[in-house]
């Protein structure tokens, strides 16, 4: 017997991402995937014009928290889920098989029990859509991971490589002081010259 179509409409309808956050810590990039709780967002709309219940189920339930993982959508309005993938040793050669199924029907009209409304549910009376869990790591190569610390350090060393040595004279510094040598030392001579010639002509007068 053929279910009845999806209800609610999924946003995103086909996957669901988890992507790693580069934080830093004391000046340094974390140096791996996966340490701290990732979160993304599911967004359930109800463009019906009735009431309906849902529940989101996962095939890995130790990995991920989700709230709200159930409750009532009233009619054309819609709710954020929030699926929250725990921290965890990730293995970049296992491709993630992780899914999660939202799980819907229409509500009844004095829907007070949760619990007895899905056990009382007939198959055709349930919809459900799935998804798969993507894990999305930085594009960047190593370099991505390399410490804030030591990319800074290499930035001041190529800002000292393009400014002179205050303490060591520039080749074009050099050159002006042996061109300035030789006629410093004509005039100092030509000053001599003419002091001593002062002082003998007025002796001789």
């Amino acid at each position: 017997m053929a279910r009845t179509e999806q209800v609610l409409v999924l946003e995103p309808p086909n996957e669901l991402k988890f992507k790693v956050s580069v934080r830093t810590e004391s000046n340094l990039l974390r140096t791996g995937p996966f340490t701290e709780v990732v979160t993304t967002n599911l967004k359930l709309s109800n463009p019906s014009d009735k009431n309906v219940c849902f529940k989101v189920k996962t095939t890995a339930p130790r990995r991920y928290c989700v709230r709200p993982n159930s409750g009532i959508i009233d009619a054309g309005t819609s709710i954020n889920v929030s699926v929250m993938l725990q921290p965890f040793d990730y293995d970049p050669n296992e491709k993630s098989k992780h899914k999660f199924m939202v799980q819907s029907i229409f509500a009844p009209a004095d829907c007070q029990d949760m619990e007895a409304v899905w056990k009382e549910a007939k198959a055709d009376e349930l919809m459900d859509s799935k998804l798969r869990c993507v894990f999305e790591l930085p594009s960047e190569n190593e370099k991505t991971w390399r410490p804030l610390r030591a990319k800074r350090n290499e930035d001041d060393g190529l800002r000292m490589r393009r400014m002179p040595q205050m303490g060591n004279p520039t080749p074009s510094s050099n050159a002006m002081m042996k061109e300035e040598g030789p006629a410093a030392r004509m005039i100092a001579m030509v000053v001599l010259f003419f002091i001593l010639g002062t002082i003998i002509g007025k002796l001789v007068l």
